[in-house]
């Protein structure tokens, strides 16, 4: 089925394997997951909503709290030692100064929605760290946006599962064709917020 689409082996792999993680342990399942990877565990977990093996405040607080886990993780490193980190890591090091710049000018803006930019989801939360934010107002901005980000996934996947009708047999046998839904969604959205902020740090 994956084959069709010219998919890896690999992922189909790590896709089963998160289908049962989730499945045998639940919400830890669902915090491990967002901590490591994001949309994929809270959008699996929450099309189950429907079919009540999770439930929808549930899947949201431990969700977030993934999420919540790894933006402190890497805004310790940052505060405590983000040059080093970057220097070590020449990808996130050249992506760093527009980065900079662009947070210098919409600060806001970005610390209400960093959560949703895909691929600066480590460097973010490590360029925070090493500017002048402090630790508390940091704490409540990544609560906001965790929160925010957390609540807008479960929603899409609790309209995924129940428009689809998904229960876990379901979940299983078509496996391939719903993550690969999920993942088709959150690129699409994650490359337009994406190209939209590497234009306006482009204009800086």
């Amino acid at each position: 089925m994956c084959a069709a689409f010219g998919w890896p082996n690999t992922y189909l792999a790590v896709a089963n394997i998160m289908e049962e993680f989730l499945q045998q342990y639940g919400y830890l399942a669902l915090s491990v997951g967002t901590f490591f990877e994001g949309e994929t565990a809270i959008l699996v977990a929450s099309s189950l909503v429907h079919s009540g093996l999770f439930e929808g405040p549930y899947t949201v607080i431990f969700g977030f709290f993934g999420s919540f886990l790894s933006d402190w993780l890497y805004f310790i490193i940052g505060r405590l030692n983000g040059k080093f980190f970057i220097d070590r890591r020449p990808a996130l090091k050249a992506k760093l100064q527009p980065a900079q710049d662009f947070f210098k000018t919409h600060r806001l803006q970005v610390l209400f929605s960093y959560r949703f930019l895909y691929g600066f989801r480590i460097l973010l939360p490590l360029m925070i760290g090493m500017s002048d934010i402090k630790p508390l107002h940091y704490l409540g901005y990544s609560l906001a946006a965790g929160l925010l980000w957390a609540t807008t996934v479960s929603t899409v996947g609790f309209g995924a599962g129940m428009f689809f009708d998904l229960t876990p047999r379901t979940l299983e046998e078509n496996l391939g064709y719903i993550v690969l839904g999920f993942a088709a969604f959150g690129m699409l959205v994650g490359y337009l917020v994406k190209s939209f902020a590497e234009k306006k740090m482009g204009a800086v």
